[in-house]
């Protein structure tokens, strides 16, 4: 995080602040002396309680705000661009910037593999192909703050908040526009250490989407489909797992998940006791 940080002060359009939502003082010990100036806050543990205690302390002090995943490299140029492409659409509500690169699909990427891959793109002329789309990916979005009056990320989603970002953002595209463009883009890392273990993460896969289409934030077909991907993906790379990544954990967490559903008990929170 530390180094993702820093890499920001490359932006040819400067942020006119970054804040750090963390849970508390010794995960940011390093950045006072890496990143001056950098405000850290702190809330719970919980992807979405730290996500609503940065938008606390920013409703009244930004238009747009980025958020980045804390393994995520932007282009030098991504700032710049995007506050470009907000200021040509008032009704434009939130925008994802496109992946060079997305290591959570794979073995993920090292910080310096990462830079690597954003600096060879910038010798390539810039894209400005953009489609609009139904809801924004967590580890690259920017909202614009006027739009999200009353929003909050949805903190019965603990731990790794799985479909936050979907939840959030398909709620705020009910206010304006969202697009995907490629004229700000980025490599996400995929980093694998810190996350949430493999049961954990299963039993989210099933009972969160299920959750979110009884909360009607989420479209049946995309949470049926999701389901059915992760259930059937799990099952049958059990078989031959990848390396970094708990097939057995998952599938398992889906069955429970399978039969908390079958029970009639869709509780997201519920996740904490397994």
């Amino acid at each position: 995080m530390s180094r993702v940080v820093q890499w920001l002060g490359r932006q040819t359009r400067p942020a006119d602040g970054v804040v750090v939502s963390a849970t508390k003082p010794g995960d940011v010990e390093r950045l006072a002396s890496l990143a001056p100036g950098v405000e850290c806050v702190f809330s719970e543990p919980g992807l979405c309680r730290q996500r609503n205690r940065a938008l606390q302390v920013l409703r009244e002090r930004a238009d747009i705000v980025i958020f980045l995943d804390d393994d995520f490299v932007p282009r030098p140029d991504y700032f710049e661009a995007l506050e470009a492409r907000f200021a040509r659409e008032a009704d434009l509500v939130g925008a994802t910037g496109g992946l060079i690169a997305d290591g959570i699909h794979g073995r993920g990427f090292g910080f310096d593999e990462a830079v690597d891959m954003v600096e060879r793109s910038m010798a390539t002329p810039i894209s400005l192909a953009e489609r609009p789309i139904a809801a924004l990916y967590g580890c690259n979005m920017a909202v614009r703050l006027s739009a999200c009056e009353g929003l909050q990320f949805d903190e019965r989603l603990p731990l790794y908040g799985w479909l936050e970002d979907i939840d959030f953002t398909h709620r705020l595209a009910r206010r304006g526009k969202l697009v995907k463009s490629q004229a700000f883009s980025g490599v996400h890392m995929g980093v694998k250490g810190g996350r949430t273990s493999g049961r954990r993460l299963g039993y989210s896969q099933i009972v969160n989407p299920v959750y979110l289409l009884r909360k009607k934030s989420v479209p049946r077909s995309l949470a049926l489909r999701l389901m059915r991907q992760n259930l059937l993906s799990n099952l049958v790379r059990s078989l031959r797992p990848e390396p970094h990544i708990d097939r057995a954990g998952r599938l398992k967490g889906n069955l429970i998940a399978l039969g908390d559903v079958l029970r009639g008990r869709v509780d997201p929170e519920r996740v904490m006791k397994l």
